[in-house]
């Protein structure tokens, strides 16, 4: 087993997407709370960066076993490591079970409330996978299990809960919503012949790509609320307005008869989406 084809099986380079709203939601609750600059500080950081790839790399491993059989038939996926067998169902479970045991040390290193909750955030990283087989809904699920990151960054700072969270919460949740849905139409043929479900399965791409964009309106109408009700500054309102013309651009990328530039859209353009806000709030809170 190589870490590259390790890293290429649990799409390390996916960590982008949570991990930096994670940091927002942290160092705003620092800032909210007088902290000089909003740094939460090195030890917070480390701890809530050591649990968030913890936490994400045991979801991805349990989410690729239980998609292997699927995997190997899709066309798209089926030179996937897993699917090739360079990783094995095995090694995953393996790395899974330590992740997860990882991930529960660095929430106790956080905060006891850290640590109480830290079993839901398993529970929905664990479920995830399943609901493509029961639910269209699916993209929504995953969307409230990435929408934790900036709930748990702001819980690890104050170690109390706040309900200015339930926006930044929302605006991630529809943000993750809008793109795995523009994702999932790369698969509509073969999830209506394996009887997966899916929102472009279900209603069709040019349907499924309205949901998509009123998924980003959402999230950016959750991220002004988050800002006006935490009173940040012209330096994040920028960072905001800079995320709305890229998730419109997002959505001129890709139509119901041209799909080919669905991963451009899915991962450059949200990338640059996360770092953006990220870039933007930190500034805003020194």
């Amino acid at each position: 087993m190589r870490f590259r084809d390790v890293a290429e099986a649990l799409k390390l380079q996916h960590t982008i997407f949570a991990l930096p709203f994670a940091y927002i939601g942290a160092w705003v609750a620092a800032a909210e709370g007088g902290r000089t600059a909003g740094f939460p500080g090195w030890r917070l950081l480390g701890w809530l960066t050591v649990a968030m790839i913890a936490a994400r790399t045991a979801g991805m491993c349990f989410n690729r076993v239980m998609d292997l059989p699927f995997d190997r038939l899709n066309p798209r996926t089926a030179d996937w490591p897993v699917s090739q067998g360079r990783v094995t169902p095995v090694q995953l479970i393996a790395l899974g079970i330590g992740s997860t045991l990882l991930f529960l040390y660095a929430a106790g290193g956080l905060n006891p409330l850290c640590l109480k909750l830290a079993p839901i955030a398993l529970i929905g990283l664990a479920a995830y996978p399943a609901l493509k087989r029961f639910t269209w809904a699916c993209h929504f699920g995953l969307g409230l299990v990435l929408g934790m990151a900036p709930a748990a960054g702001w819980l690890a700072v104050t170690g109390a809960w706040d309900p200015r969270v339930i926006w930044i919460f929302a605006a991630v949740a529809f943000w993750v919503a809008g793109f795995d849905i523009l994702y999932s139409t790369m698969d509509v043929d073969f999830d209506r012949a394996n009887r997966l479900y899916s929102i472009p399965q279900r209603f069709g791409v040019p349907a499924a790509l309205k949901i998509a964009r009123i998924s980003h309106f959402l999230m950016i109408a959750a991220m002004a609320v988050f800002g006006m009700a935490t009173r940040r500054q012209w330096v994040y309102w920028i960072g905001w307005a800079a995320v709305a013309v890229l998730l419109h651009f997002e959505h001129q990328l890709v139509s119901p008869t041209d799909l080919k530039r669905v991963n451009q859209a899915f991962f450059t353009v949200n990338g640059w989406v996360s770092l953006i806000l990220f870039v933007a709030t930190i500034a805003d809170c020194i």
